[in-house]
């Protein structure tokens, strides 16, 4: 029988109060998929750029509000749909879900196909739900479109957030030399995490203070990201992930004489596998900065805007305290 519970959309495109919560009828999964019992879903930049109207996703979704935002979740298999071979009942899981436009973590269920998700053996919810698109946009920003090598030197914009701490991390394991820059206050925390060198974005000189890398893990866009081309060896090249800017990165790119590159996260389960190994084995930890409610998704929201948040944050759904998360 359909249980009503609860998701939390976006019902215009604005302010912090067109985030209301509305009655959710749970689907049955199709072929392929299962539903997910949601514990925790992770809160990203590009959800409260959404809501403001602002990203690539807004534009698509202007016709087709109320929409449930949240592209990362951890939970409990509740349901299996037909043709699904690796997962079962009860199965603790994690992805990163409807990517790039279905989102839907915003919700206390959801739908996922199989291929979205990876089981949890050895880590916890909370620190599965942080792991997915974070996980992966640095994993792929640095290693496919990065093609960052053992001995090469990357900077990170913005270190300190929820792709940047695990980029940093990611670079360092993998043998590179990490400049990154960031607040003051995150310095510390950067450092314990891996990086070689960490640069307070705020003073004036902080390119100089880079000096050449042979890659750019661009997470600001704008004038962050157009003053970091200088930072660029010959044939080395600059990843832009915020989609809003990326074209005016590629267009000063080509002016300088720089290889930009544009890219979007895609769902990858043997990476996110791999990810989720490493923090089994204590090799990467994601850091986690605030947890609220469901019904407080506007204040996380807040956080976000706010900047300055150190790794994710999470909404925290009942289901969490069901299964003791």
């Amino acid at each position: 029988m359909d249980c009503v519970m609860t998701q939390l959309q976006i019902t215009a495109f604005g302010g912090l109060s067109v985030l209301q919560l509305a009655p959710l009828l749970d689907k049955m999964p199709a072929e392929g998929e299962v539903r997910v019992r949601v514990c925790f879903a992770g809160v990203n930049p590009i959800d409260a750029k959404t809501r403001a109207g602002l990203s690539w996703a807004a534009s698509q979704h202007k016709d087709a509000l109320p929409w449930t935002p949240g592209f990362d979740a951890a939970g409990v298999v509740e349901q299996i749909g037909p043709g699904v071979t690796a997962l079962q009942k009860g199965d603790r899981v994690c992805g990163m879900i409807g990517v790039p436009l279905r989102g839907g973590c915003y919700a206390e269920s959801v739908i996922a196909s199989e291929q979205e998700l990876v089981k949890l053996d050895g880590v916890d919810l909370r620190q599965g739900a942080a792991l997915p698109l974070a996980g992966l946009t640095a994993w792929q920003g640095l290693f496919e479109q990065g093609a960052l090598q053992a001995g090469q030197r990357v900077l990170i914009l913005a270190g300190a957030g929820g792709v940047g701490h695990l980029a940093v991390q990611f670079a360092h394991r993998a043998g590179a030399e990490v400049a990154t820059t960031a607040s003051h206050d995150n310095h510390g925390f950067l450092q314990r995490l891996g990086a070689d060198l960490v640069v307070d974005y705020h003073q004036a000189d902080w390119v100089a203070q880079i000096g050449q890398v042979d890659l750019v893990l661009d997470l600001m866009g704008g004038a962050s990201a157009q003053a970091a081309l200088a930072c660029v060896k010959p044939n080395g090249r600059l990843v832009t992930v915020p989609t809003i800017t990326a074209q005016q990165i590629k267009d000063a790119g080509a002016a300088a004489d720089v290889n930009v590159v544009g890219m979007l996260v895609h769902p990858d389960r043997q990476q996110l596998a791999q990810m989720l190994a490493l923090l089994r084995q204590g090799e990467v930890h994601t850091t986690v900065s605030g947890e609220f409610a469901l019904a407080d998704g506007a204040l996380a929201h807040q956080s976000i805007e706010a900047g300055h948040v150190r790794g994710k944050i999470l909404l925290r759904m009942p289901a969490a305290d069901l299964v003791g998360a």
